[in-house]
């Protein structure tokens, strides 16, 4: 054994002098070129991490970017839905190729290697995890402005799995109004911090509802507390998303790309800022 010269960076793994911090991070596909990593987080479901996703991929295309969309939520997966993509993925000796929504949005979901949509995922945490690493490693994501991961809710596998695995440059958290949920965003904000990952901001989604007939804002989950934890932790609140049939609609149709105002511009300008 040769003598320890205290440069971490010119010895193996195992030396029991080592003292500077292992690195994680997977190298992506020898063909991807992928410049920006975001992932979308919360610390429950149902909130609108999907849905503030594909807006925010959205908008970046629409800004002249390529984006594109790791769908990390293995066992809930709809963002193909929300884009209407109803193809399979391909791939060759090289690696995966994702689908491409009609605006050119590139996307890589398991219901693109699905026989069957709806075929539930029943796996256990590694496997899912397992995967969501190979999504970055096997998919060739040719030339990517913006990546944005779509991640399942908690802070469990797959969070600390993307964290730990892919050079997140920064996460922004969905929430809704309600006090329960804004307890919640407290722990996503806590692992944010305890991985040392810049957060952007926080995006709160189903914040009201437009009355049809006098227009009047009618807070159904009561007032927001949203903006009290967005000043606790010194983060700026991006957007607030009220109720949109319209929304849902382009959801259901697969066409939120035909939308045509952006609801989370403040989002997607500090995504943009990057």
């Amino acid at each position: 054994m040769s003598e320890c010269t205290h440069d971490c960076s010119t010895c193996g793994e195992s030396c029991s002098e080592r003292t500077s911090p292992q690195s994680f991070l997977e190298a992506p596909n020898a063909m991807s070129n992928i410049k920006k990593v975001i992932g979308v987080v919360s610390g429950k479901g149902g909130v609108g991490k999907s849905l503030v996703t594909s807006l925010l991929a959205t908008a970046v295309s629409k800004a002249g970017k390529n984006a594109a969309i790791l769908d990390a939520d293995i066992t809930g997966p709809s963002i193909p839905k929300i884009f209407g993509i109803t193809e399979k993925a391909t791939g060759n000796d090289l690696g995966i190729f994702p689908a491409k929504t009609k605006g050119g949005i590139d996307v890589m979901s398991i219901n693109l290697l699905l026989e069957d949509d709806t075929a539930p995922v029943v796996w256990r945490g590694p496997v899912i995890a397992g995967t969501v690493k190979q999504f970055w490693t096997d998919v060739i994501w040719e030339d990517v402005d913006y990546m944005f991961v779509d991640m399942p809710p908690g802070t469990g596998d797959v969070p600390l799995t993307v964290f730990q695995s892919l050079p997140v440059d920064g996460i922004i958290i969905v929430t809704s109004p309600q006090e329960l949920v804004s307890m919640i965003v407290e722990k996503a904000v806590n692992m944010a911090n305890m991985m040392n990952i810049p957060i952007l901001g926080i995006v709160e989604n189903m914040s009201w509802v437009n009355c049809p007939d006098c227009g009047k804002k009618i807070h159904i989950f009561g007032e927001s507390k949203t903006g009290e934890i967005a000043t606790k932790f010194g983060l700026p609140l991006l957007a607030q998303i009220p109720f949109d049939s319209k929304i849902a609609s382009l959801c259901d149709k697969g066409e939120l790309e035909s939308i045509e105002e952006n609801p989370i511009k403040g989002a997607s300008d500090a995504v943009l800022a990057l």
